[in-house]
């Protein structure tokens, strides 16, 4: 039993590329390590995220995100596309410039995993970060009671209180895996006539919107980590780049709740994520004009969630998040379009 142990975790070693081994030696200070979890592989087979722990390190163990680009990808929804492939390479890219460049701007209000080191070869990419586990956020949650959203959009509000008008280089543009430019495919197929022609308004009146910041992208349930603490961290900073803060809370709204909850909670919540983001523009002596704020992004938060539906319909027409709530916000979005209310 020993002896196939340690071949295994052998094995482990070996598969790596030994300057990454090198890389994760040093950047741990660890005299050696081995995997002990795969946590999960990435989407269309780009790698995994495994947890390692280690050997003689003044920290137990790490998690590392490796990131190998297939010669094919299979995607699960049948996306094989080159646009969809180099999508994919962008978004490493991105999260390898976040980590190394912005990641430390975010405090313990809007926590995230410590980077201890990153590093790119050929088609490749490591990054070593802090164990979350470890630290206090072990907790990960398939549904959420109305509580525990607000932890995670306090996270958001204090997230885009930090990144407020903030110059940014190396992210997307426009932040959020979804956003128009590089789902052209989607839109191709979509049979929503309407949502169609409105789509490019929708994602222009989004990039037109005053108040700008930095967006998670994909700001979804399965991205945060919960401590007891009664607080939240987030990972997966792929598609994190500009964009109106509203992409994320609707995004993330609609990801936890049915359409009944969020036609019933819609204000709650709302009303909670604003009088949090002016708690961190006000503790970062911000000289946004909050109410000014407020009131662009609350006519923000329907064409943000329209402009998702708007995808979700042209990549997965069967998919559960379409339902008569959406299409009610969706259809009063391309109306007040269609009036002129609405423009770019």
């Amino acid at each position: 039993m020993i002896l196939a142990v340690f071949f295994y975790l052998f094995l482990q070693l070996i598969q790596m590329n030994p300057i990454f081994s090198h890389t994760i030696k040093q950047a741990t200070g660890a005299k050696d390590f081995a995997s002990v979890e795969t946590i999960q592989t990435l989407w269309s087979g780009y790698g995994h995220i495994k947890r390692y722990t280690l050997l003689d390190a003044a920290i137990d163990s790490v998690v590392v995100k490796h990131v190998s680009f297939p010669q094919s990808n299979k995607h699960p929804r049948g996306w094989n596309t080159n646009l969809g492939h180099q999508r994919k390479v962008k978004s490493y890219e991105v999260e390898t410039v976040w980590y190394k460049q912005y990641n430390h701007l975010c405090n313990n209000y809007c926590k995230t995993p410590h980077c201890l080191g990153v590093h790119s070869i050929d088609n490749e990419i490591l990054i070593i970060l802090e164990d979350l586990n470890k630290s206090g956020y072990d907790g990960r949650q398939y549904s959420v009671s109305l509580k525990q959203m607000e932890w995670c959009l306090h996270w958001l509000a204090h997230f885009h209180a930090t990144f407020m008008g903030l110059k940014t280089e190396g992210l997307w543009k426009k932040g959020t895996y979804w956003h128009l430019d590089t789902r052209p495919d989607e839109l191709e197929v979509l049979n929503d006539t309407e949502l169609k022609q409105a789509a490019h308004t929708i994602d222009q009146i989004l990039t037109n919107c005053e108040y700008q910041t930095l967006v998670h992208g994909d700001a979804k349930l399965a991205n945060f980590c919960f401590s007891k603490q009664n607080t939240v961290a987030a990972v997966d900073f792929q598609y994190v780049g500009k964009g109106c803060g509203m992409k994320d809370v609707a995004y993330f709204i609609g990801s936890c709740l049915s359409e009944d909850e969020c036609e019933r909670y819609e204000e709650k919540l709302l009303h909670y994520y604003f009088r949090e983001l002016r708690s961190a523009l006000q503790q970062k002596n911000s000289h946004v004009n909050v109410q000014e704020l407020e009131a662009c992004w609350r006519t923000m938060f329907p064409v943000a969630w329209a402009d998702f539906h708007r995808f979700l319909k042209g990549w997965s027409p069967g998919h559960w998040k379409i339902n008569s709530y959406s299409e009610k916000i969706t259809r009063s979005v391309i109306q007040q379009i269609q009036k002129g209310i609405l423009t770019a």
